[in-house]
């Protein structure tokens, strides 16, 4: 017998609510609503250490939407709701205020996870329709976010070690690539120096070399499976368990750190909301296919749709 729950995952970059029937055995989830808000929350949080005014506005409005189908879609009965706060958050000064506004809409508190935690989610949601027959253990499963990027090493028995690092496509695109044109050499090469020292930490705790499968998730690399795979229009259905080799990752990046922000909303599958960091995101997933590639079982990513907002709706169940 099926559980509905509702999950929503606040992120550095965006919002996202989960309305699922969980079978609580196997925390398979049949979807009812998965919505997304592209609201920015951590705007600027790697220079200030604070949550903007404008960015807490914008997350409260979303929440208010979310409410509002939550309601809509509970039958009549309240229906358990957990709400999970990632990079931006932990690293806010002021996330009391963004916690206090969020219970006043929703009724909860949000519970800020550890990048530990996070990770855990992330893997927990990444695998659950990963095809064990056909990709190979131990797999590592990379979540690359607004704010920072979760490393998730392990098996059909679980994690066998995880780190969350701070290297998002939000955080280098503010750091390094901010700009109105395409991006110059001088700022890849920056930017590309900071996230090999971001995954070399990574690599202090997870034992990279290990992987044999790379399952990458969250909307850089579903975006980039999109255009992988040259859809006209974004289809979760084909993205999903869809495979990225390393050359083609290699060329996409090239291409989308090669546009202007302008010229990257015009295309269709790539939200206007990530329009200006999808080319640091993908910048952060070439480094680290590049650096785990000798060790798979092929030079390829797997494209996963499921994530932490299904490893959250998991938990509740």
């Amino acid at each position: 017998m099926t559980k509905r729950v509702a999950a929503i995952d606040c992120g550095t970059n965006s919002i996202r609510l989960l309305i699922a029937d969980v079978h609580p055995r196997t925390g398979k989830a049949d979807d009812v609503v998965r919505e997304m808000r592209i609201v920015r929350l951590g705007e600027g949080v790697d220079a200030t250490g604070r949550l903007a005014p404008a960015a807490l506005e914008r997350t409260f409005n979303a929440c208010l939407e979310y409410q509002e189908l939550i309601e809509r879609n509970s039958g009549g009965t309240p229906i358990p709701l957990r709400f999970v706060a990632t990079s931006a958050t932990r690293d806010a000064e002021n996330r009391q205020e963004f916690t206090d506004g969020v219970k006043a809409i929703l009724g909860v508190e949000p519970y800020v996870a550890t990048g530990d935690e996070e990770a855990r989610f992330s893997f927990s949601g990444a695998t659950a329709e990963l095809p064990h027959d056909r990709h190979d253990p131990p797999y590592l499963v990379i979540d690359i976010g607004g704010g920072s990027t979760e490393f998730v090493l392990g098996d059909a028995d679980g994690v066998i070690a995880a780190r969350s690092v701070d290297m998002g496509c939000v955080r280098m695109y503010e750091r390094h690539l901010k700009s109105e044109g395409a991006a110059t050499q001088a700022q890849i090469k920056a930017a590309r120096a900071d996230i090999e020292k971001l995954i070399d930490r990574a690599a202090e705790a997870v034992p990279l070399e290990d992987a044999r499968t790379l399952v990458g998730l969250a909307g850089t690399v579903t975006t980039l499976g999109a255009l992988a795979l040259d859809l006209d229009e974004y289809d979760s259905e084909q993205i999903h368990l869809s495979h990225m080799t390393l050359g083609r990752v290699r060329d996409l990046t090239e291409r989308l750190l090669g546009m202007t922000p302008e010229e990257r909303k015009a295309v269709p599958v790539i939200h206007p909301g990530r329009a200006d960091v999808i080319g640091a995101g993908a910048l952060v997933l070439l480094a680290i296919m590049e650096r785990v590639a000798p060790s798979l079982t092929a030079p390829e990513a797997v494209v996963s749709e499921r994530d932490i907002l299904d490893g959250i709706a998991a938990s509740i169940a």
